[in-house]
C-alpha cells in the first residue's frame, strides 16, 4: 500500500476510512455526527506533530486476548478503538506492544490495519513510550489504554483543541471527582503527555510503579510539571459506582451488552451512557465487586 505524504511530511497511512481492514467488511459508513466532529478538529488546522499511541499485549492474567475477541458485531475491541482515532486525521496511530512472541498477532494486525506499530521493553512500559514515540519523531502524545471500547471521542476532541491552545504544558487530562481520570473505572477518557516528560521521568526514577504506569509520577509530583486539568460532564461528578473499563470476563460480558444497545443508531455521549446505566441498575450492582477487587 503506498502511502501519501502529509503536508506535514509524514505518511498519512491512518486517514483512509477504507484502508485494507482485518476485518472481513468494511468500517460502516460515517454518520452526520461524526463527520462535524472530523470538520471541526480539521478547521482547527493543528500544527503539532501528535500521535495516539495504544498501549497493548495480550497477556492479560484475568482475561487473555481481551482486545482481540469479538466485541460488538464482528469487530474487537481493538477495531472500535482504531475506527475512531482514524476520525482524527492529523494524528498518527501507533500499536505499542512488546517484543514478547505472544503479542505478534498485535503486529500482524497493525499491518493489516495500516497503522504503524512499535515492539518495546514488556516490563518498562515508559521506556516503550518513549522509544515509541522517538523511533516516529513524535514530540507530543495521546495514551490511548487498548481496553476502553467506551473511549469518548469528544473528549478527544476536547482534549485535541486544549493541546492546540495551551503550548506550554507538559501533561493534560480529565479530572474525575478530585482524581486522574487514568485511575478511575470509567474508561471514557485518555491523556496527553510531552516525550521530554516522559523522558523526564525515565531520568528521576528508577522505581518500577513509574515505569509501569506511564503517567503516574507526572501527576503524582505536580510541582514538577506543568499540567492541565480538563472538567468532566456533571453527570459525572460524585459517581464512583460505574465501570465500564475492561480487565475481567465480566466487565467484558457486560460492556458488551451496554455497547451493543446504546451504539445501534449513533455514537451516545457520556451523558447518554451514565442515564441509559440509571436506568439499568443490574448493571451497577453487577460492577460493583469488580471496582472494589480492581481499584487502582
Amino acid at each position: 500500500l503506498r502511502m501519501p505524504f502529509t503536508r506535514y511530511g509524514r505518511l498519512r497511512h491512518y486517514t483512509c476510512a477504507y484502508a485494507k481492514h482485518p476485518n472481513p467488511h468494511r468500517p460502516r459508513r460515517r454518520t452526520k455526527q461524526e463527520n462535524n466532529i472530523q470538520r471541526r478538529y480539521i478547521a482547527h488546522n493543528m500544527e503539532k506533530q501528535i500521535a495516539f499511541i495504544i498501549q497493548a499485549r495480550l497477556a492479560s492474567t484475568r482475561l487473555p486476548n481481551k482486545i482481540m475477541l469479538p466485541f460488538w458485531k464482528e469487530e474487537t475491541i481493538l477495531d472500535i478503538l482504531i475506527n475512531k482515532l482514524k476520525r482524527f486525521q492529523n494524528c498518527s496511530i501507533i500499536l505499542a506492544t512488546s517484543i514478547s512472541p505472544t503479542n505478534l498477532p498485535l503486529v500482524k494486525y497493525a499491518q493489516q490495519a495500516g497503522i504503524s506499530y512499535f515492539q518495546g521493553d514488556e516490563s518498562d512500559v515508559l521506556k516503550r513510550f518513549i522509544d515509541a514515540a522517538e523511533s516516529q519523531h513524535i514530540e507530543h502524545i495521546i495514551r490511548i489504554c487498548s481496553d476502553n471500547p467506551f473511549l469518548d471521542i469528544y473528549a478527544i476532541e476536547q482534549l485535541l483543541f486544549s493541546i492546540k491552545d495551551n503550548d506550554n504544558y507538559d501533561y493534560i487530562s480529565f479530572s474525575v471527582n478530585n482524581q486522574p481520570s487514568i485511575k478511575t473505572h470509567f474508561g471514557f477518557w485518555t491523556e496527553y503527555v510531552t516525550l521530554k516528560a516522559l523522558k523526564q521521568v525515565a531520568a528521576s526514577t528508577n522505581e518500577a510503579l513509574y515505569h509501569e504506569h506511564v503517567t503516574n509520577y507526572i501527576y503524582s509530583h505536580p510541582s514538577d510539571f506543568r499540567i492541565k486539568w480538563l472538567p468532566v460532564p456533571e453527570c459525572i461528578k460524585n459517581r464512583y459506582d460505574i465501570r465500564l473499563t475492561i480487565d475481567t470476563e465480566n466487565d467484558f460480558r457486560t460492556a458488551q451488552t451496554i455497547y451493543s444497545d446504546l451504539y445501534k443508531t449513533r455514537i451516545p455521549t457520556i451523558e447518554d451512557i451514565v442515564k441509559y446505566i440509571d436506568q439499568h441498575p443490574q448493571y451497577l450492582k453487577k460492577k460493583k465487586k469488580e471496582i472494589i477487587n480492581n481499584t487502582k
